[in-house]
């Protein structure tokens, strides 16, 4: 269960414009360190935005001024700590920002979440609402670290936090809390694998879509995952599949998927193409340019505003990795805990690949590249970044193969900024190819399964040495 923070307060503010302040006091160790707030600019490319930053002073003070219209989520991080608030529009915020949580898991640059504390006794403040659902999912479900639950049972203790949440907060007037509320427990029980036909039919027809609602999408994500491979499968959807790797045609595709019964509103059915297409672009089972092709038909063909400004966030994502544009440099550490950046490599051809050890499509990548390694390694460098959660399991799989002895790094997978973010991985494996001059040669690049080597053959190919007499 996610918990916010232990004190609640707010000063409202007497201001012109959308603007929201935070006044927040850090821990001591974060004394001349820089605190940053991000916010997103939707919750389909997840993109993260810079909004503030200022400097911890000598007593541990900072201050944050952004301008935003909409009650929302954003993230303040310090020196590779990261937590979320909540805020409203026209609203000064008091909080305190805590020391890393050193009991986790977590590599000793990498960020760490914690819960910011907000002052004050304001219990219909936002964020003390927060908290006051925690407590009523906790005391709904407190036997359930005790006893087994089945299946039914659970969706039963679902359905009896929906009554009791809808009791408790009845006439409240704070309709994103409501939103809060009414999305969490969607998401509840969609982790709790509820049927898809419950869940749409409760949750999403006839309602409004809430694209600003971060809980709201966060369960249109978690539904809606995959949906058009499920359709295809059992819609005869080879169809589909030719509609984007062979034709490149959005509108055929849009027709065919008119034929699902469960989804009958035009606007949720472009919603769900336009999150399905952004996580094709990242899958091995399309082709990419199809997929590129098809965003740019729905961003010119589409008349929902709010679409055509996700799909260009979508696609400027897409663009700045397009062949030829820079590398993103980042940064990420290797099994000692050494920073290691893309910059150190400067000058170099360098063969990126992202792994998990829980995809064994990417583990089967592997082997092949310690191949590569052996062959090219004087003209290339190889570096693989694993994706996984615990830096634990990063380790494991490090000890269990220790012939894998190029740069295998640990990604950041909280920071805004790390390798990850920075290649806009969806899935993996993942592959980029980076020429001298640090420019995208491929990108993405074909996998050592795929053929990168006929790349490598052509492009390190010795020149032959002229035998013609007189002529040198």
């Amino acid at each position: 269960m996610r918990i916010l923070s232990i004190f609640c307060f707010l000063i409202p503010a007497i201001v012109v414009s959308q603007n929201i302040t935070i006044k927040g006091q850090a821990h001591a160790s974060y004394k001349g360190k820089e605190v940053v707030l991000h916010d997103f600019t939707d919750y389909i490319s997840y993109t993260q935005t810079t909004e503030a930053t200022d400097t911890v002073d000598q007593n541990g003070y900072f201050e944050l001024k952004f301008h935003s219209p909409l009650t929302k989520p954003i993230l303040i991080s310090i020196d590779h700590v990261v937590g979320k608030l909540y805020v409203q529009p026209n609203y000064v915020y008091g909080i305190y920002f805590p020391q890393r949580d050193t009991s986790l898991d977590i590599r000793g640059d990498a960020d760490s979440p914690v819960n910011i504390s907000v002052y004050g006794r304001d219990s219909t403040e936002l964020n003390a609402l927060i908290i006051d659902f925690n407590t009523l999912y906790n005391k709904v479900f407190s036997d359930a670290a005790t006893r087994y639950l089945s299946p039914a049972g659970v969706y039963q203790k679902l359905d009896t936090l929906q009554i009791l949440a809808r009791q408790r907060y009845k006439g409240l007037g704070k309709s994103y809390f409501r939103d809060y509320v009414e999305y969490s427990i969607a998401g509840f029980n969609a982790n709790a694998a509820r049927s898809r036909n419950f869940l749409v039919s409760r949750y999403i027809s006839k309602k409004p879509i809430l694209y600003d609602n971060y809980e709201y999408m966060e369960f249109f994500d978690a539904i809606f995952k995959d949906y058009l491979k499920s359709f295809a499968t059992m819609h005869n959807g080879g169809n589909i599949y030719n509609s984007i790797n062979a034709f490149a045609d959005y509108k055929d595709m849009e027709r065919q998927f008119r034929s699902d019964k469960l989804i009958t509103n035009d606007t949720l059915r472009e919603l769900i193409i336009l999150k399905e297409l952004t996580g094709f672009y990242y899958s091995p089972d399309f082709n990419k340019q199809s997929v590129l092709s098809m965003l740019e038909q729905l961003h010119r063909d589409t008349k929902i505003e709010r679409h055509r400004s996700i799909v260009n966030q979508v696609l400027q994502n897409i663009y700045q990795l397009q062949p030829g544009a820079m590398a993103p440099v980042f940064t990420a550490t290797d099994k000692q805990g050494k920073t290691i950046s893309l910059s150190d490599f400067k000058g170099r051809f360098v063969y990126i690949n992202f792994f998990n050890t829980g995809s064994v499509n990417s583990l089967m990548e592997m082997p092949k590249i310690a191949d590569l390694k052996k062959k090219y390694n004087d003209k290339v460098t190889f570096i693989s970044i694993c994706t996984d959660d615990s830096l634990k399991t990063y380790k494991d799989y490090l000890k269990a193969n220790p012939k894998f002895d190029w740069v295998i790094l640990f990604n950041d997978n909280s920071k805004p900024r790390s390798a990850k973010e920075l290649y806009n991985i969806k899935g993996v494996p993942a592959f980029f190819f980076i020429n001298v001059a640090g420019q995208l040669a491929q990108s993405p690049a074909q996998a050592p399964s795929q053929g990168i080597e006929y790349k490598f053959k052509a492009l390190f190919r010795p020149s032959k040495k002229n035998t013609i007499p007189g002529i040198r």
